[in-house]
C-alpha cells in the first residue's frame, strides 16, 4: 500500500460523490418524487419520506399532511426507471420491483410543532421568525469556500463532477 508522507502541518482532505444508481441515492430520489408531486398538488404538504431500497424491493415509509392524491408505488417505478434500472439483467428494475407503502398522517405532536411555535402558543414573542414553528428534526454541516465558484470545497466539486459525468456517459455511450 502506498503511503504518502505529509510534512508537519500538512493536512489531506478528501470527499466522495456517489452515482444515481447508489442505493443511497436511489431512496433519496424516491422520496423527492414523493415530495415533489405532494408539492406539486398542495403547496402546502409537510413530507417526512423515508426510503429503503434493497434487491427486488423499495419500502417508503413516514408521515404526510397534504390534499394531493398520490399513486406512490407509481412514482416509485417511474423513478427506478428513470435512474436507468429498468432491466432485471442490471439486478435492479423498477417495473418489476416490489413496493411497499407505510405513510401515516403527520403525528398531532409534530404538527403543532410545525404550524406554530412555542412563542404563538404562550404569547411569548412578536417575532414572525419566533411565531413560526419547527419540524422534528435538523441538523446540518457545511461551509461555503471561495475555492470554487460553486463555493463548495475544492475535493467535493471534483467529486461531484466526475459522478455527473459517469451518470451521462452511462446513460448515452458519450
Amino acid at each position: 500500500m502506498t503511503q504518502l508522507k505529509l510534512a508537519e502541518g500538512e493536512h489531506l482532505f478528501t470527499s466522495e460523490s456517489v452515482t444515481e444508481g447508489h442505493p443511497d441515492k436511489i431512496a433519496d430520489q424516491i422520496s423527492d418524487s414523493v415530495l415533489d408531486e405532494c408539492l406539486s398538488q398542495d403547496p402546502y404538504s409537510r413530507v417526512a419520506c423515508e426510503t429503503l431500497v434493497n434487491t427486488g424491493m423499495a419500502v417508503i415509509s413516514g408521515e404526510l399532511t397534504t390534499t394531493a392524491h398520490l399513486d406512490i408505488p407509481e412514482l416509485v417505478r417511474e423513478t427506478v426507471c428513470g435512474i436507468g434500472y429498468d432491466q432485471g439483467e442490471y439486478g435492479y428494475d423498477g417495473n418489476h420491483i416490489s413496493v411497499l407503502v407505510s405513510m401515516d398522517k403527520q403525528s398531532p405532536d409534530i404538527a403543532q410543532g410545525v404550524d406554530t411555535g412555542i412563542e404563538t402558543r404562550t404569547g411569548g414573542s412578536s417575532d414572525q421568525f419566533d411565531l413560526d414553528g419547527a419540524g422534528d428534526q435538523g441538523m446540518m454541516f457545511g461551509y461555503a469556500t471561495n475555492e470554487t465558484e460553486a463555493l463548495m470545497p475544492m475535493p467535493i466539486q471534483i467529486a461531484h463532477r466526475l459522478s455527473e459525468r459517469l451518470s451521462l456517459v452511462r446513460k448515452d455511450g458519450t
